[in-house]
């Protein structure tokens, strides 16, 4: 496509895997990668030597471009970033902080810098800082969320930046890709519709959930703690509730919370695990191997020309 996400990253389709913490690793991101979509490996809070495992695995297993999700809330985050500038990936996304410090940097080592932004202002602070693009991601996206849908955040953040805007939360089919395109974006990025993906290492137990949900299965939890995050409802998402019900500290969320991540990807417990999700999940019921829901995804959309 001559489109300017794919010219400024080299890749086939302007097509982003969302970066799921505990989910996106590097199997996941070379699958989309040689889909003709941009993987990304979820840096989340692990440590440097891990996310360069995960680099190192993704470039077995492609020669095409993928990225790298950093949490700049991570304890990890310095020796992460040391680590994608020394392995040169494509690009680096950003989430929860300020990438400006780091931009130069990546720009030096070639990479490109695309950060997560849910308001117009920060888009349009990212763009003065030197960023490639900007993902817009509205609050219908699983895990960590902001206040606006994508309906409203996408046209507006598109018309403050002069850089490419890629859309992400609530896409589920080339309507949503469509959507995306109309409302101003040049791009669009997934993360629930690649869970059930045959290259996705989430549990079963995790897939069958997203496959079969309804349209209002997804709860919104932890919002006192000012870091919202949507997860399909369950025992674990119910007792989040009953804590903001009763005003409680701020650390009990801390401690209900701890290791739900693990619980859902890697032990698939229904009632113990923090099944991260977006909105759209009742709108996903395929498995296939992520070039067959990426070929399926783009199939029909006016926007996206499938080669």
């Amino acid at each position: 496509m001559k489109n300017r996400v794919c010219e400024l990253l080299g890749i086939q389709y302007p097509v982003f895997q969302g970066a799921m913490a505990w989910l996106a690793d590097g199997k996941l991101a070379a699958a989309v990668s040689n889909a003709g979509g941009l993987g990304i490996i979820a840096g989340g809070n692990a440590p440097g030597d891990i996310v360069r495992e995960e680099i190192r695995k993704a470039k077995e297993l492609t020669d095409k471009p993928f990225g790298v999700n950093i949490m700049l809330l991570s304890p990890f985050k310095e020796e992460v970033i040391q680590v994608v500038l020394e392995e040169k990936v494509a690009c680096v996304t950003t989430g929860a902080g300020n990438p400006g410090r780091y931009i130069q940097a990546f720009h030096e080592a070639g990479i490109k810098v695309i950060p997560v932004v849910p308001s117009v202002a920060l888009a349009k602070k990212m763009e003065k800082l030197g960023a490639d693009a900007i993902i817009a991601e509205g609050n219908e996206a699983g895990g960590h969320i902001g206040k606006l849908t994508s309906m409203v955040l996408w046209p507006q953040v598109s018309d403050a930046v002069s850089i490419p805007v890629i859309g992400a939360g609530g896409i589920a089919d080339h309507r949503g890709v469509d959507a995306a395109f109309i409302l101003g974006a040049e791009g669009v990025q997934l993360g629930t519709y690649f869970i059930p993906a045959e290259e996705c290492k989430a549990h079963e137990n995790y897939k069958t959930m997203v496959l079969e949900a309804s349209d209002i299965d997804t709860t919104v939890t932890g919002r006192p703690t000012g870091h919202p995050v949507q997860v399909l409802r369950n025992k674990l998402s119910r007792k989040f509730e009953e804590l903001e019900k009763r005003g409680a500290a701020l650390d009990e969320y801390e401690e209900l919370g701890k290791g739900a991540l693990y619980q859902s990807v890697i032990v698939g417990d229904l009632d113990r695990g923090s099944f991260m999700s977006g909105q759209i999940a009742g709108m996903v019921k395929k498995r296939g191997t992520c070039k067959e829901l990426l070929d399926s995804l783009i199939e029909g959309s006016q926007y996206i020309q499938k080669a």
